[in-house]
């Protein structure tokens, strides 16, 4: 036995169990019973020799009849209306200008193409790309750095030597 076993707060009388058989059969034996001799349900005299007729004149009176009102048409109309106006007011309240690219940033359609895979091909993109508002200025007026030219050109090339820049290493 556990030691929480002992100390369970139950305990039972010195010599319960030996004496308990004897106790049962005892009490089995003796001929006075606590159960209570008659019933306490009683039936009326005569009672079922009159119960078929009252049945009967009870189902043969014609009890009154009482409309229940649907209210069932009531609570569609309300809820039908309730959600007309949720649709009226959701739909016009949250109407914003549409997005066209004139409202992006360039910096910003440049940050998605360079964060996110579209798989297109140069081919395609410059499909796309309208050559007629492209002027050469935008390519070629850049203001390049010569230290950045020469660190472009030291961590791409496989002979940096071979390019004969003296004056930059």
């Amino acid at each position: 036995m556990n030691d929480s076993d002992k100390n369970n707060g139950f305990k039972t009388p010195e010599g319960y169990f030996e004496n308990f058989v004897d106790k049962l059969m005892g009490k089995l034996l003796e001929e006075q019973s606590v159960l209570p001799k008659q019933s306490g349900f009683a039936v009326p005299d005569a009672y079922f020799d009159t119960l078929n007729s009252k049945i009967h004149d009870q189902l043969k009176r014609e009890g009154k009849v009482v409309r229940l009102n649907s209210f069932k048409k009531y609570y569609w109309i309300a809820a039908s209306v309730a959600v007309v106006l949720l649709l009226f007011f959701g739909l016009t309240e949250n109407r914003t200008e549409e997005m066209d690219f004139s409202s992006l940033a360039h910096s910003e359609i440049e940050n998605y193409f360079d964060t996110n895979e579209i798989g297109l091909y140069i081919d395609e993109i410059t499909e796309v790309l309208p050559l007629d508002e492209l002027e050469i200025s935008d390519i070629v007026n850049t203001q390049m750095n010569d230290e950045n030219v020469v660190d472009y050109l030291d961590e791409n090339t496989d002979d940096f030597e071979e390019l004969n820049l003296e004056d930059y290493e």
